[in-house]
């Protein structure tokens, strides 16, 4: 069945204005009213394209896979000239088009669920993915542990939308955007080309850096 261009450009604008609204305030806060009232279309509107809110979530999650997904299509590409260096930087080109996406995203992975699993295991499969084609042509180091490896840096990444403004409060940086950004890719891609500490440095150094303050000795 066709669907008229209209109708699309509606379920958009829809899902839209429903990822919005679930950013601010989470998928149980917020009702199809309101969703409809965003969008500016009546609630009867939001059922007959999305059925039920959950319907509609699902729809706004698909899209925010289908986001990541291209995003992290990117890492390959890592050393070309203008191509973003970490998830955090392809992430950050989207911001200005898609200012939503990091509050959709920073809430799904806040209150977990399913479908926070699900896309988080989508972008560890991609990161792996990536990484061992960085390491067949030469970038990256193979690593002895690839799972932790990619779980690690898709970690990272990730922080920097959980914890924007944190780190802005006390770093004095967005690190998702402008002059923030770059400081931010400088020093990441100094830890990870050049690694944290010198050749010299006793065995015990990583170790000791990991603990707590206040944790045994």
């Amino acid at each position: 069945m066709r669907i008229a261009a209209g109708d699309r450009k509606t379920a958009a604008i829809i899902r839209d204005a429903a990822m919005e609204l679930f950013a601010e305030r989470g998928t149980s806060g917020v009702t199809v009213r309101e969703i409809a009232s965003k969008a500016g279309v009546s609630p009867g509107l939001v059922t007959h394209h999305f059925g039920t809110k959950a319907a509609l979530k699902e729809a706004v999650d698909r899209r925010v896979s289908q986001e990541f997904g291209e995003m992290l299509g990117q890492l390959g590409h890592i050393g070309q000239e203008g191509v973003a260096t970490s998830l955090a930087a392809q992430f950050a080109g989207r911001l200005e088009r898609e200012p939503t996406l990091a509050g959709y995203v920073r809430r799904l992975l806040v209150d977990g669920g399913e479908q926070a699993d699900r896309l988080f295991a989508q972008m560890f499969e991609t990161t792996l993915r990536e990484l061992r084609s960085l390491a067949g042509a030469g970038i990256a180091r193979p690593a002895d542990d690839e799972h932790a490896r990619a779980a690690f840096l898709l970690a990272n990444d990730l922080a920097l939308v959980v914890l924007r403004r944190q780190i802005e409060h006390v770093a004095g940086i967005d690190p998702l955007a402008g002059e923030g950004l770059i400081r931010w890719s400088a020093v990441a891609l100094d830890v990870y080309t050049r690694g944290l500490f010198t050749p010299s440095a006793p065995a015990s150094a990583p170790a000791q850096a990991g603990r707590l303050p206040g944790s045994p000795g």
